[in-house]
């Protein structure tokens, strides 16, 4: 995973790879979960979120990360994508050990138990990129200014509350640099 670089299609000022990325995620959907507990008296097991969010692109290790324009450009490579992943997902499984086989299983397909943490792992996934673009805005790349507006209206219209609660709250800080954030 660390040698899987992600924005591949963008300048960048820091590189990002893909255990970089899913470290945050994981550390994201945590949060959002333990937010949903405390918060909006849900019961997600935070910790089962954060290793989903480990875990979540996987495949990419095969794959690659297809920027997101390509995977989406249309009905038609969208599901072609969906089937290289689960290509990809068979292939990570096979090469396991059988009697640890299913154990790895759900990080690959969600499993039906699974789905709520797996909304709260895509939003952190969304908000993992959404700090991207705001840490190479503060480093003066314009490049990364629709990105930001396209992840902010994906988000809203995932209608996650935990998420809204996260970009109120937490978002606003990854704005700041060391020196603000330690007078805080």
């Amino acid at each position: 995973m660390k040698y899987i670089n992600r924005w591949a299609l963008m300048r960048n000022t820091g590189y990002e790879n893909l255990s970089e990325h899913s470290q945050e995620v994981a550390t994201i959907a945590h949060a959002l979960a333990v937010i949903g507990n405390k918060r909006l008296g849900k019961n997600y097991n935070c910790e089962r979120a954060a290793v989903l969010g480990l875990y979540h692109d996987m495949p990419e290790i095969i794959t690659g990360d297809l920027p997101t324009p390509v995977k989406y450009y249309n009905d038609e490579t969208k599901q072609a994508y969906k089937e290289v992943e689960k290509t990809a997902c068979n292939k990570l499984l096979d090469m396991l050990p059988e009697d640890i086989k299913q154990e790895y299983q759900p990080f690959f397909f969600k499993a039906e138990d699974d789905l709520p943490l797996w909304t709260l792992v895509k939003a952190a996934d969304k908000i993992s990129a959404l700090i991207k673009c705001i840490e190479e805005k503060k480093a003066g790349n314009r490049e990364f200014s629709e990105a930001y507006e396209t992840l902010m209206e994906t988000i809203k219209k995932l209608n996650v509350e935990e998420c809204n609660i996260f970009l109120k709250e937490f978002l606003p800080s990854y704005e700041l640099t060391i020196d603000e954030i330690n007078r805080k």
